[in-house]
């Protein structure tokens, strides 16, 4: 039954003006539209909304990743998000490169970063 219909993303934000520039300057994601409830974005295809939850009491951001991409070059990736302001995280107990890129027992090399509400995002590099 869903194996054929496409994925809708959610990103929870209390900050919607910032999430905003955010995903739509920093990452590049092409705006779509704005309601009260949120904001879309196409990324690459895929719908992602950006969900406004400030009514929520006492939201806190999830403490894993809750959205990643897929990335053909982490390395090239990495370097052009840093450019555009992107921070990314360092955890203790793994070893990370300089650009914050780590790599998987599997292969794939992944770094983390956070958007203005401290959702965790990520890119990764699958290697076949």
């Amino acid at each position: 039954m869903l194996d054929s219909a496409a994925i809708i993303a959610f990103v929870p934000t209390t900050k919607p003006d910032e999430a905003r520039r955010f995903f739509e300057n920093t990452l590049g994601l092409e705006f779509v539209q704005r309601d009260s409830y949120g904001m879309d974005f196409n990324a690459n295809g895929v719908a992602l909304r950006v969900a406004n939850v400030s009514s929520e009491k006492d939201f806190v951001p999830a403490s894993f990743t809750i959205l990643g991409w897929a990335v053909n070059s982490i390395d090239e990736a990495a370097r052009e998000m840093t450019e555009r302001g992107v921070v990314f995280e360092q955890y203790r107990g793994l070893e990370q490169d300089q650009l914050g890129i780590w790599e998987s027992p599997s292969g794939a090399r992944v770094a983390w970063f956070k958007d203005p509400e401290g959702n965790i995002l990520s890119i990764t590099e699958y290697y076949p």
